[in-house]
């Protein structure tokens, strides 16, 4: 017997609702944890497509979790294959820059040593450091995003600028 359209997504207006409520929140999510390299705006799309496509089996309750998940599988997948790709590829780019050498060093430097330290901070401390301090949410916002309380938020965002300063302290 098939389900009514309240138990599930096929209504496109339901649909056009989940789109309007979760697409920011899951390419922000997906950009946070992976970066830009990856198209997280395409995985967001693909997400929403497989949602559809299921749409029969998804109860709107269940819809949040399936896109985030799905799309943090596609997104893995997505750098298991970028890691195949450039194991076999070997790029030779040349830039021409016009800085000050040692300026250019100094830089390369330091934003090696931030990203050296955002990578020592967990994966749930990174994610909810980046929400706010790039993005400005406030902490209620990261934790109805993550499933999550707002102290949680806090201390996760507290510890990594505490680890961030400590690895961060000589520059």
């Amino acid at each position: 017997m098939a389900k009514s359209l309240k138990d599930n997504v096929c209504e496109e207006r339901l649909f056009s609702k989940l789109y309007n409520e979760h697409a920011t929140h899951l390419f922000n999510f997906l950009y946070y944890k992976f970066g830009d390299q990856l198209q997280p705006q395409d995985k967001v799309q693909e997400a929403f497509v497989k949602l559809w496509k299921k749409c029969k089996d998804v109860p709107p309750k269940k819809a949040k979790s399936f896109l985030f998940t799905v799309a943090n599988n596609l997104m893995l997948n997505e750098y298991n294959h970028q890691k195949v790709v450039l194991k076999y590829q070997q790029k030779q780019t040349k830039k021409v820059n016009h800085q000050d050498p040692q300026f250019l060093v100094e830089e390369k430097e330091y934003l090696e040593k931030f990203q050296n330290a955002l990578a020592k901070l967990t994966e749930a401390q990174r994610v909810a450091f980046m929400m706010n301090r790039t993005e400005g949410k406030k902490h209620k916002e990261i934790a109805e995003i993550l499933g999550i309380s707002r102290k949680a938020v806090e201390k996760r965002i507290y510890s990594a600028l505490k680890k961030l300063r400590e690895d961060l302290k000589e520059i």
